[in-house]
């Protein structure tokens, strides 16, 4: 849509992501055999028609920036408007120490002069960490359609999420209470996706920096709930918040599952990467897939069962690896055994190694790691 504007928010880290998050924001995350999380975002945003796009950098993000380059994988690369880069920027804490803003309010005051910028009557903003396939359009629709101030997108699974904000709505959908950090999950699941018409988010904006408010959840969301028409948009399909290693993982699993793969990447809202210049994949005389996604340029010449394999993968002869996720370049030595293992890139196991983890409780392996 043309009277759409897109903002995504990259945050340096989400509660327990472990090695995955030590040299990366949780939007730059390798998912799925050949893509990023943030790709998910952009592609959402690519295939409604929003053609302006800004991301809010938060921190660790030297590897978001080398993947997104000029945008032109996501037809972002334009003379006017197109990929904005927002660098992050800091506030002083009463003790005298900097680090990067606090929530989604002082990070758009912080970028206050290019939201005047914004030409659109509308704004999108999502978290550069979901993994979901929108169609935004039809959220836009409805927003307008319920005449809401604010149009909040809720999943209906019942999927737990760390730190998760949960909705509860009355009949007509319209959002009556917002509860954040739950034992017991009540109500919808807020999958931080909402829709603003760009002249309220500047108001809320100002206001919000005159009172030192900064939490978009807690000072927009749960404050002005009976003040503002908060609607709602609920989304049925697959959707995952990448805020730990355990759903990182449980959700990366549920791609071995047909349904859910054609769910995600539909051919009606297709789902852009960066392009990678990698061969066909090569399973060897004596390799075998088993239920496994194996991305091009991986060599396979042991056994890969229940697993998903990132470009440029070696695994070697009488090598098994099950129930894992093995991101770029990892190579597998010569009768290696893994088992619910997580190895980000470039990670090497030499020969007859032995690593388990378990289903609720998988082993992350740092990039570059020598096992």
């Amino acid at each position: 849509m043309k009277n759409m504007h897109g903002i995504i928010f990259s945050y340096e880290k989400r509660n327990d992501l472990r090695e995955l998050a030590d040299i990366r924001t949780a939007a730059s995350i390798p998912f799925g055999g050949r893509y990023r999380a943030v790709d998910f975002a952009l592609s959402n945003f690519m295939n409604a028609g929003i053609t302006d796009v800004g991301v809010v950098l938060h921190g660790r993000y030297q590897s978001l920036l080398d993947h997104l380059g000029t945008g032109k994988d996501w037809d972002l690369s334009r003379k006017r408007g197109g990929l904005k880069i927002l660098p992050p920027f800091a506030y002083r804490q009463s003790w005298g120490g900097e680090t990067a803003f606090r929530g989604k309010m002082e990070a758009l005051a912080g970028v206050r002069s290019y939201l005047n910028e914004i030409r659109q009557d509308y704004v999108v903003m999502m978290d550069g960490d979901l993994v979901v396939n929108l169609p935004l359009k039809d959220v836009l629709e409805k927003h307008i359609a319920t005449g809401a101030d604010i149009t909040v997108v809720c999943g209906n699974d019942s999927f737990k999420v760390d730190n998760g904000m949960y909705i509860q709505l009355d009949d007509n959908g319209r959002v009556t209470d917002v509860l954040q950090r739950l034992n017991t999950p009540v109500g919808y699941r807020s999958l931080d996706v909402c829709v603003i018409s760009t002249k309220l988010l500047l108001e809320l904006v100002d206001e919000c920096a005159s009172r030192d408010q900064y939490s978009w959840r807690t000072d927009v969301l749960q404050a002005r709930k009976d003040t503002l028409h908060i609607h709602s948009y609920i989304w049925t399909g697959f959707a995952a918040q990448i805020r730990s290693v355990q759903e990182y993982y449980d959700r990366s699993m549920q791609l071995l599952n047909s349904d859910v793969r054609h769910e995600l990447f539909c051919a009606e809202r297709p789902i852009h990467a960066k392009s990678e210049d990698k061969s066909s994949s090569y399973i060897g005389p004596d390799g075998k897939c088993l239920n496994s996604l194996v991305a091009d340029g991986c060599s396979v010449n042991g056994v890969v069962i229940n697993s998903i394999l990132f470009p440029g993968v070696v695994v070697e002869e009488g090598a098994v690896v099950q129930n894992c996720i093995l991101f770029k370049d990892v190579q597998v030595g010569r009768n290696t055994k893994l088992s619910y293992v997580i190895a980000d890139k470039r990670s090497q196991f030499q020969a007859d190694r032995t690593l388990m983890g378990h289903a609720t409780y998988p082993l992350v392996i740092a990039k570059d790691t020598k096992v």
